[in-house]
């Protein structure tokens, strides 16, 4: 099942995508107990909830919505660094692999939704691309057991982990900077349900931009995969409903080309994950109003 958080003239809503291609009104259908996808996720079982809709007819096209984050303001956004095999290659500092990941967080204006625009800011023209699968957490826990991991996944989503270079780099030991400028990255178009997956052990994740792939990889090549970041990140902290895990980006960002080929407006990225669907997302600059 797809899980979708958008925008109406009526204010935003949330639903489901309905056989015929559309989107069943799931904040009409269900009522007041139910404000958000958030709620429903932490509800519990989505799946068994919705059973009733399987045939319902759609209230609206996806032309006429305007989509926004699946989880639109999730209590933690998780992101893991270098989590591909030949990601620490990249980086040709001699170091060894990681004992453990690489853990840094978003905020939640930092990602537009699909077919929202990224945005360059006029800080730097290094915003660059990091195509990524997204689990979103559905069952609360606090240090989860990798063998229980898999039954905290409400589901999956697609990112956009957007970045901008040169801000990475401000501080010695931290990201924070660079990963968190507004509308920088993108989720979505929508989050499908677990029980669409067999198996989380080799998705694929492709990224393209304006048609060309750039990243294609596995989550067969994750030196940490879903369940033990899952099972680690719930060691020092409560995962809740609706927190989101950015599981890591494939070799073939901008910044590893020579030379490096970060965005620039007019381009426009597809970050495609198997099972899941295609985030699209056009760049443009960021419009700079001057302060009084």
């Amino acid at each position: 099942m797809k899980l979708l958080s958008y925008r109406t003239d009526a204010g935003p809503s949330f639903g489901a995508i309905a056989s015929d291609g559309g989107i069943v009104d799931l904040r009409a259908r269900l009522g007041a107990d139910f404000a958000d996808l958030h709620d429903l996720i932490a509800f519990g079982d989505v799946t068994k909830k919705l059973a009733g809709l399987a045939n319902a007819s759609s209230d609206y096209a996806l032309d006429d919505v305007t989509f926004l984050p699946p989880i639109a303001q999730p209590e933690k956004i998780f992101c893991i660094g270098v989590n591909y095999m030949n990601r620490n290659e990249e980086y040709r500092d001699a170091s060894e692999a990681p004992k453990y990941p690489s853990i840094f967080m978003r905020t939640p204006g930092s990602l537009v939704g699909h077919g929202a625009s990224l945005v360059r800011p006029p800080e730097s023209p290094q915003l660059d691309y990091e195509g990524e699968i997204v689990i979103v957490i559905g069952r609360a826990g606090r240090r989860i057991a990798r063998g229980d991991a898999y039954a905290h996944i409400a589901g999956l989503t697609c990112m956009n982990e957007g970045t901008i270079r040169d801000w990475v780099r401000h501080g010695k030991f931290n990201v924070t900077q660079g990963k968190n400028f507004a509308a920088s990255g993108a989720v979505g178009p929508w989050l499908v349900t677990a029980d669409e997956f067999s198996g989380y052990d080799d998705l694929r994740v492709t990224t393209r931009v304006n048609g060309e792939v750039r990243q294609n990889d596995t989550t067969a090549s994750l030196a940490f995969p879903f369940d033990y970041l899952i099972s680690y990140i719930s060691t020092f902290t409560t995962l809740a409903p609706g927190d989101v895990i950015a599981t890591g980006t494939p070799t073939g960002a901008g910044a590893r080309f020579d030379p490096p080929r970060y965005l620039v407006p007019g381009d426009v990225v597809e970050v495609e994950v198997q099972g899941v669907g295609t985030l699209r997302n056009a760049v443009v600059d960021e419009k700079v109003v001057a302060s009084v």
